[in-house]
């Protein structure tokens, strides 16, 4: 498609596509007066209007039936994660018993480390890559100290080539080879949360594997946002959270996979919970963990409902989309945004430099934009004026259109807040 960088042109698109009339299913913020465009879906997504009565229905079970409301709601609260076993695994890619709904995503890293991070003498280490997001960077570390190892010689860092801005496939796998029979778990982010980068999680998966390893991907930057086939690709576990491209709101609960391969095996450690416990026989108050037999048998604690309603809401929108229809409209999207920026720095000769791959196979709804010449006050500029970005040092927005609720005039229209703001630093 060739696009051009008119309103008329970003109306037209919008009138053709098939998914915009999700976007009225959303509550944007407004600036002065007026609805934001709003790129930060990638870290926090837009309320759903139909979340409430989501949450209300919960709030109305409970004050009408208290402690009976676990077997005599409208969605009995007892199994109520089984409603996400579905849905939510046609948006990932796995066997319902592979999934399961439960505490907050680095919670849930740790406890799969517990499964998959059992260190020998000689097989102990762990690749993850450069500058991933801190919160793994604090979890990886902090599980290697607990078996007494070292972090300097347990975690092997993927590094990024020098002057280069995304990680290359053939430095993971040389590194795996590298390793080799020391190798004991490769956990890496799916998207990079900096750049954006899409790894080739087939790929890596496969050559971990074929070390000896466990391999795991942290998918909060992947879920709702990139096609996943975690059941297909043999991940040993994966997590994610569902604040961000799925939409449930501040801090909710976190998603998690474990394949099929691993549900029998009752020799794997983990840490045990009355609601992992087999269901049949939960209430029987049993002394011997008996774990449920897939996903759920992972679970800890009983579920927090209100927190899953919200998140129940948005699963439920993504099964009416679909993952197909999402990233169709995903890269059209991005790459009409891509267009944008390359329209507004020739109009402004500036020099913006987009460090997230351009190959769409390499990338999904974010473009992270590297403002050389510019600084904290073009960031600034753009939130004063409506548009609702993220700024991470030392001089990168990241901008995230997601689909389900940005439209292309909404590219266009923020072209023309940027043009304006790069102008006004200029006078």
């Amino acid at each position: 498609m060739e696009f051009q960088n008119t309103r008329e042109f970003a109306k037209g698109l919008d009138a053709a596509d098939k998914l915009a009339k999700y976007r009225d299913e959303f509550l944007f913020p407004h600036v002065n007066g007026k609805q934001v465009i709003y790129f930060t879906g990638n870290s926090l997504g837009l309320q759903p209007k139909r979340t409430k009565a989501y949450v209300d229905e919960v709030m109305d079970d409970w004050a009408k039936l208290a402690v009976e409301g676990h077997f005599y709601a409208d969605k009995p609260w007892w199994d109520y994660h089984e409603r996400f076993s579905a849905p939510l695994s046609r948006i990932v890619g796995a066997l319902p018993s592979e999934v399961t709904v439960m505490n907050t995503l680095t919670v849930n890293l740790h406890l799969l480390m517990v499964t998959f991070y059992h260190p020998t003498a000689k097989r102990f280490k762990i690749i993850c890559e450069e500058k991933a997001f801190p919160s793994d960077q604090y979890m990886i570390r902090s599980q290697v100290r607990f078996h007494g190892l070292e972090p300097n010689d347990a975690i092997v860092e993927i590094k990024r080539r020098e002057g280069e801005h995304n990680i290359r496939l053939e430095d993971v796998l040389d590194k795996i080879k590298e390793v080799g029979d020391e190798l004991a778990l490769v956990l890496i982010g799916g998207v990079n949360y900096y750049t954006g980068q899409v790894f080739d999680m087939k790929t890596i998966t496969k050559a971990g594997q074929d070390a000896g390893a466990y391999v795991g991907w942290d998918l909060a930057h992947a879920a709702g946002n990139i096609k996943l086939e975690l059941h297909e690709w043999n991940v040993d576990f994966a997590a994610w959270c569902s604040y961000k491209y799925m939409n449930s709101g501040p801090g909710n609960a976190s998603g998690a996979f474990v394949h099929e391969m691993h549900h029998n095996d009752l020799d794997l450690p983990r840490f045990a919970g009355w609601w992992g416990h087999n269901k049949e026989r939960r209430f029987l108050m049993e002394p011997e963990f008996d774990p449920v037999r897939g996903a759920h048998g992972w679970q800890v604690s009983n579920l927090p409902v209100l927190s899953l309603a919200p998140y129940l809401a948005s699963v439920e929108m993504f099964d009416e989309v679909g993952m197909d229809a999402l990233i169709k409209k995903r890269d059209c999207i991005t790459s009409y945004l891509e267009f944008i920026l390359h329209e507004i720095d020739k109009e402004v000769d500036s020099t913006f430099e987009i460090i997230t791959p351009s190959e769409p196979s390499e990338r999904a709804c974010q473009l992270s934009v590297f403002l050389h010449g510019e600084g904290r006050s073009l960031f600034d500029y753009l939130m004063q004026n409506g548009v609702i970005t993220d700024w991470r040092e030392p001089n990168v927005i990241r901008l995230a259109p997601v689909p389900l609720y940005c439209s292309y005039e909404d590219m266009y229209e923020f072209g023309q807040v940027l043009k304006a703001g790069i102008l006004s630093h200029k006078k």
